[in-house]
């Protein structure tokens, strides 16, 4: 049986992540099967794209930010604070990983704090829906302000907390504990899924609280059924191998979730190019975000490795603005676009 603390659960996720195949094995996140009109004629000049957008009053140098991660051990400290340097100097923003280690072992409070080595960016810092009942909103909002936070995501993980050996699985009255950080905090709230999608009927029952945004962190990238299955005992392994590809796909979470709300979306779940951030924002993403590839980046070249991926990632995003044909990015709101296949039967169921 694995270590049960929190901190060890944090290295083990991360150890997985970096040396497992834990991405979905029978479901995409619907990028191959979606194809946005290429413009032949796209009627403006490459050299004057701007790629700069803002998200909850914030500055992006591209509609990109690194999605939460880990944090939560001193092993750790090393890719936040190289993740970090990398966002800084790239002009985009960056998750923190789950924070509740820092409100309940102080000593690991190091490991997220990482405001010294990005000064300028939109950070965001991180808890589960699931134990907001047992964090009074005083002692939340001097989290955020502690880790010097421009806002908090609060994650919504059913299907991981159900497979994880220590999980906690209480999800009774939560969207109203939802609302009442939303409605409390002096910071944005952005609720997201951790990479099983948010169905349209969930989405639609935020449009009653005061949360700001949404990442419908789509199904098709990393599974952390599959990671909880990986690190568990017998029953959890097994429990995780028929949940492993359990959740709705990115693009289909994307188009569901426009239909049921005007908050901002962001596109995330399998993100692993350019074209496909491009793919987000044209069915109504403000943002996109991944993980996984910045993680392999980090551990292999840290902070010149990832400063290069994220330079890929927005060169690509450029390309494809403009062979859609358009100069900002709000312009790709609305871009004509086709579905193929089991992404265009996901669309149209929601």
């Amino acid at each position: 049986m694995p270590d049960s603390s929190i901190t060890h659960r944090k290295v083990e996720h991360v150890e997985i992540a970096r040396k497992k195949h834990v991405q979905f094995t029978e479901k995409t996140p619907g990028f191959s099967e979606m194809e946005i009109e290429y413009l032949s004629l796209p009627e403006i000049d490459a050299e004057k794209i701007q790629t700069k957008t803002q998200f909850l009053g914030h500055s992006f140098s591209f509609p990109y930010m690194v999605s939460s991660m880990t944090g939560g051990h001193a092993q750790l400290s090393k890719i936040n604070q190289d993740i970090a340097r990398a966002c800084e100097q790239m002009g985009i923003g960056m998750g923190l990983g789950s924070t509740r280690a820092a409100i309940e072992k102080p000593a690991t409070f190091s490991s997220f704090d990482v405001r010294k080595h990005a000064p300028h960016i939109f950070l965001a810092c991180n808890l589960g829906v699931s134990q907001l009942k047992g964090y009074s909103t005083s002692r939340i909002q001097k989290l955020v302000n502690d880790l010097q936070c421009d806002a908090l995501i609060l994650h919504t993980n059913a299907a991981q907390e159900i497979v994880q050996e220590e999980g906690t699985p209480q999800f009774e009255g939560c969207v109203k504990e939802i609302q009442r950080i939303a409605t409390q905090l002096e910071q944005p709230v952005i609720v997201k899924e951790v990479g099983n999608g948010l169905s349209p009927s969930v989405v639609k029952q935020f449009n009653s609280t005061r949360v700001d945004a949404i990442d419908v962190a789509g199904a098709g990238g990393t599974s952390w059924t599959a990671i909880e299955s990986m690190r568990g005992s017998m029953d959890n392994k097994e429990l995780g191998e028929k949940y492993w590809n359990v959740g709705i796909p990115t693009i289909p979470a994307l188009i569901g979730a426009r239909k049921q709300t005007k908050k901002p979306l962001i596109g995330s779940g399998g993100v692993r190019s350019g074209q496909d951030m491009l793919k987000c924002m044209v069915v109504g993403a403000s943002l996109t975000a991944s993980a996984i590839p910045i993680l392999a980046m980090q551990d292999k070249k840290g902070v010149n490795g990832i400063v290069s991926r994220i330079e890929s990632l927005r060169n690509e995003f450029r390309a494809g603005m403009f062979l859609a044909g358009a100069k900002k990015v709000n312009e790709l709101h609305g871009k004509k676009y086709y579905l193929f296949g089991k992404t265009r039967e996901w669309a149209e169921q929601v």
